[in-house]
Order: structure tokens, then sequence, then C-alpha cells
């Protein structure tokens, strides 16, 4: 076989190899699976951060970040999953890639518009505590939480 008709079988095997069928993306060293997210998969087990964006260029999105970069003990202290749900780039649950379908129905269900940034907190009742059109620091979001009757109980008994 001549180089150019190998060359083009290995672009086109490349091409045709990154994605199979269950749902799972081929890395050139690990798989990553992806996931469904639902929120009632949470309930009065964690609570849920939400943030929602256009993509991760977005400034809003890029300043949040910024915000929570210094907090992940805080997320873990207060049983919080930091969700990103990006419109046009993948979106994550606790840095585990989640699927499509997840995304639109988070988007559908708090009624948010590709093109929005958004801040949603949801309590582990299943409950909106707070929602912010514009980043919020993560000691304020902390500080809303720790002052929850069901966060002074689990600061009680984990003492």
């Amino acid at each position: 076989m001549n180089k150019s008709v190998l060359i083009a079988l290995s672009l086109l095997a490349s091409t045709l190899l990154p994605v199979s069928i269950a749902g799972t993306v081929q890395g050139s060293t690990q798989a990553i699976k992806m996931s469904s997210f639902n929120l009632s998969s949470q309930k009065w087990q964690n609570r849920v951060l939400l943030i929602f964006a256009p993509s991760v260029d977005n400034r809003d999105y890029q300043q949040q970040m910024q915000l929570f970069d210094q907090h992940q003990n805080g997320f873990t202290d207060r049983d919080l999953v930091l969700v990103q749900v990006l419109a046009t780039d993948k979106s994550y649950a606790n840095k585990q890639l989640i699927d499509e379908s997840s995304v639109a129905n988070l988007r559908n269900s708090f009624g948010v518009d590709k093109e929005n940034f958004r801040v949603i907190l949801v309590g582990k009742d299943g409950g909106v505590k707070r929602q912010d059109a514009t980043p919020v620091p993560a000691t304020a979001i902390f500080e809303q939480i720790d002052a929850m009757p069901m966060r002074q109980q689990e600061m009680r008994y984990s003492r």
C-alpha cells in the first residue's frame, strides 16, 4: 500500500474512533465516562450550587470560578456539589462530565437561557435557597448555608 493511502486511512480511523456508542469519550490514555445528573438524586444528601453560563469564556463565569478557587474545603465541609452548566462547552458536576440531556433538563427546570449567567443554590431539601445573576463570593454562599437550620445541626454533630 502506498504511503498516502495509509495516511488517509489513519486520519479516517482517528476521526471515527473518539466516541463510542456507550456514551464514553475515548481519550488517548483514558476513557471519560459521561453520566447523567439530576437534582432528585442529591436530595437529603447534598446541597447543589449550579453555575449557568454561555461558555467558559464568559467573563462572569470566569470571575465566579476564580471566587471559588481557594474554597474547595468549604464546599466539601458543606456537602456542596458544584455543577457547571455551560451552553457551548462541556458541563460538569464536581468535575465529572455530565451529558447533554442532563444539561437541558437543568436549564429547563430553572428557566435559564443559554445566553444568561446565573448562580443557583439548592438546599438538601431540594428547594432553591438563592439565585444571583452576577458572580458571588464563596464566603457569602457559605455564610448563608451556615445559617440554615440543617447546617446548624450538622455542625453540632460533627464536633
